[in-house]
């Protein structure tokens, strides 16, 4: 089987592709042809070898997938050979094959659309973030007011959604008009493109200077400290990412101005030391795709080859909600 590979630390473009064995299962461990990949921030940062972690070499990044199970450990029992399933991997799944922990394995709808089975294997993180950072970290309430940076990105839209999902009243910001119509087709309620406007003085404006209950906000660098001086009293600031590539750092006097709260958000975590939330959200979350409630937007697939150039133009900030692979569409 076919996959890309990192053999060194360094730029997606140094990722190659190698014919490699297919993968044994291990006793808890389920191996799964990889129909979609997902390419996500954490993925780019492994292969730079700055993420929390350090496979070792040679590895397959991407984290995210769907596809079908191919073979199954000893000591599985909830899953079996020929189930479609999404699966969460810390590395490994840009290729045609991965071995993936069953306790992180998802089993899908036997009839599931060819749709949302491509959707399926590119939402889980983004969406899942975005739901724990509103709903377990922000406790968001209905009629809340909630800015979202980098709203045409993966995560920003998933905030979008989710956000009017729990009732809140919804401004995205972001950096092109590109991205700001997708927040719009999203359900954002307001937009800023904070190139051309002054994102605190529209802030202000909207919300009649009282300030917003919550941002959320996967960009950091410039605009952190405007957004957070944009807060109002008793809100919550949600750390999520960094896709600016800066780690702002802030005056912390602003948190005791407002009485506000600087909120980290780590779903990779939160899955290890909560397993029974995530579950729960979860489930929340595949019944809001099967009903149709959110609407996960695929914007450009890559084969297996032109993976590293996918991780670039995420790095770029060239994606509108998300990137994949498509590990067999190569030849």
């Amino acid at each position: 089987m076919k996959a890309l590979v990192c053999e060194a630390w360094g730029a997606p473009s140094s990722l190659r592709i190698r014919e490699l064995p297919s993968p044994i299962p291990g006793p808890k461990q389920v191996v799964i042809r990889t129909r979609v990949a997902a390419v996500n921030f954490p993925d780019a940062l492994i292969v730079a070898g700055k993420y929390q972690f350090k496979p070792t070499f040679p590895f397959s990044p991407g984290g995210e997938l769907s596809g079908e199970i191919i073979g199954i450990g000893a000591e599985v029992k909830r899953l079996a050979v020929g189930q479609k399933v999404v699966g969460i991997t810390p590395y490994g799944a840009y290729a045609q094959e991965v071995a993936v922990d069953a306790a992180n394995v998802i089993p899908l709808q036997s009839d599931i659309s060819d749709t949302d089975y491509e959707l399926a294997g590119s939402f889980v993180l983004t969406y899942g973030t975005s739901l724990h950072a509103l709903k377990d970290r922000a406790q968001a309430k209905a009629g809340e007011t909630l800015l979202v940076l980098g709203a045409g990105g993966g995560v920003g839209l998933a905030a979008v959604e989710i956000g009017k999902l729990l009732g809140l009243k919804v401004i995205a910001a972001a950096s092109t008009e590109e991205k700001l119509t997708a927040a719009k087709d999203h359900g954002a309620d307001i937009l800023i493109n904070y190139t051309v406007e002054n994102v605190r003085d529209r802030i202000k404006e909207i919300t009649e200077g009282r300030g917003v209950d919550i941002v959320y906000d996967p960009v950091g660098g410039d605009y952190t400290e405007v957004a957070l001086r944009s807060v109002g009293w008793r809100g919550r600031y949600l750390v999520v990412g960094f896709a600016a590539g800066e780690i702002p750092k802030i005056p912390i006097n602003l948190l005791l101005l407002k009485g506000s709260a600087l909120v980290g958000v780590f779903w990779g975590d939160f899955v290890r030391r909560e397993p029974a939330l995530n579950v729960e959200n979860m489930t929340q979350l595949f019944r809001w795709l099967h009903e149709k409630k959110i609407h996960p937007f695929i914007s450009k697939r890559y084969t297996l080859s032109q993976a590293g150039q996918a991780l670039d133009d995420l790095l770029a900030r060239k994606a509108i909600g998300k990137l994949v692979v498509l590990p067999q569409q190569e030849n």
